[in-house]
């Protein structure tokens, strides 16, 4: 890949890093329940998802799901089912404590890390958009499984340190968070739920 394409490129995944979504949720969230280091357990998972996805997209997964609009619902159908179902475990977690991050009902890294990877490839809009995205910056010319390493590598960085920074932040003003108490779970926990209700009811 040329440097002047890859710089673009890096520019369009920092802005799409910062777009909300439910990975970035969830890292919020778990940042502010967990701290910011046992986050790093749903950054990661939700990192590897999103390499998943750009390789389904890059080798062809999402053309055959752009062309099989019964296939993209069935998808759509489970990745909602999912993400409900994350919402209300988030709004029916324990409000976050300040004295100590380890008071917090406990919840393995492997659990952690499921969540954020089940967060990121669960959402077929992941593969749809990753189809529409990253052929703007192939070249036709050159081997796609280095153009893959490049592109999948740049994304999971930029995504990786944009997660963990907002992770950070929560724990950071988990003092606030502390007084608001179950009403951070009860928004975090009601965006979760409501992009899983309205996911099935997108167009493609």
């Amino acid at each position: 890949m040329a440097l002047d394409i890859w710089l673009i490129y890096l520019v369009a995944v920092i802005g799409l890093s910062l777009t909300p979504g439910p990975n970035s949720l969830l890292a919020l969230t778990h940042g502010a329940l967990y701290g910011h280091r046992r986050s790093l357990f749903t950054i990661s998972g939700g990192t590897l998802g999103f390499i998943i996805a750009i390789a389904l997209s890059m080798f062809g997964i999402g053309l055959l799901l752009q062309a099989s609009a019964h296939a993209l619902m069935v998808l759509k159908w489970v990745g909602a089912a999912y993400l409900v179902w994350l919402g209300i475990q988030v709004w029916r977690s324990p409000p976050p404590q300040v004295e100590n991050v380890s008071e917090q009902r406990w919840v393995s890294g492997t659990t952690l890390f499921r969540q954020g990877l089940l967060a990121a490839v669960s959402n077929p809009k992941v593969l749809l958009f990753f189809g529409a995205f990253l052929p703007q910056f192939l070249d036709p010319n050159a081997a796609l499984l280095q153009q893959f390493v490049i592109m999948a590598l740049t994304f999971a960085v930029g995504e990786f340190f944009v997660e963990y920074g907002l992770a950070r932040l929560a724990f950071t003003i988990r003092p606030w968070l502390a007084r608001v108490g179950k009403r951070f779970n009860h928004v975090c926990g009601g965006l979760f739920i409501a992009i899983g209700s309205a996911l099935p009811f997108t167009s493609h």
